[in-house]
């Protein structure tokens, strides 16, 4: 596992599920449910992803999800500082924040959200890797993408095992590999120097997201024996 540049800790990145309302809803479950479940079959973080939300309703789905399970895994808000920080300011608990290279400086994030919270980034180049381990902000980062998926449409090329195996060993610090993550991919990540696996379709579109998180951490599990 890496070890980070930054002294504060990282959330367990073992089984990371981002969600996706339109996924969730396209096998007939709300985020809420989808999370729940992913809770009862071992889900290690959850981040809450609305990228087309506005704050208002963003804000009370955060404060559902943080009021149902919050208490027993981190929450990480995708993007929205102001979201998190308003989250933060009605008493729910909220882990941290997730930003992206186009978002807000992960400087000034860190600021923003002070030493307590997670903060986790998405890097997808060497150059990203090189300025996120001297900068120091993050606790951990995003490797994006593994592969290119229909969620993830923003990103540089495709980095497979070799290029987050670069980026890992770059950046130095606990990492997760997003874009197309299954289960098969646990043993080649864990031998590219990678600490989890960030699921989207995988988890919010499976028949049972908790038996799809349970299976997720039980390969981690073998694989790192």
């Amino acid at each position: 596992m890496s070890v980070g540049t930054s002294t504060r800790p990282a959330p367990d990145l073992t089984c990371y599920l981002v969600t996706d309302e339109a996924l969730c809803a396209s096998v007939g479950r709300s985020v809420l449910d989808t999370v729940k479940a992913a809770v009862e079959g071992g889900v290690t973080c959850v981040q809450l992803r609305a990228k087309d939300a506005n704050g208002g309703p963003f804000l009370e789905d955060v404060l559902e999800v943080a009021e149902a399970v919050g208490h027993q895994v981190p929450i990480i808000v995708n993007d929205r500082v102001d979201v998190f920080l308003a989250a933060r300011a009605l008493g729910a608990k909220v882990a941290g924040v997730h930003v992206g290279q186009a978002d807000l400086p992960a400087s000034v994030v860190r600021r923003l959200i002070g030493d307590d919270a997670y903060l986790g980034l998405s890097v997808g180049t060497a150059e990203e890797a090189r300025i996120a381990a001297e900068e120091g902000s993050a606790d951990h980062v995003g490797l994006s993408v593994l592969r290119s998926t229909s969620t993830k449409t923003d990103t540089p090329d495709v980095l497979g095992y070799e290029g987050c195996a670069e980026l890992a060993d770059l950046v130095n610090m606990p990492s997760c590999a997003i874009g197309g993550v299954t289960v098969a991919d646990t043993g080649a990540l864990v031998q590219a120097g990678v600490d989890g696996s960030a699921i989207v379709s995988a988890i919010c579109c499976a028949p049972d997201p908790g038996a799809a998180c349970a299976e997720v951490v039980a390969a981690w599990k073998e694989a790192r024996q």
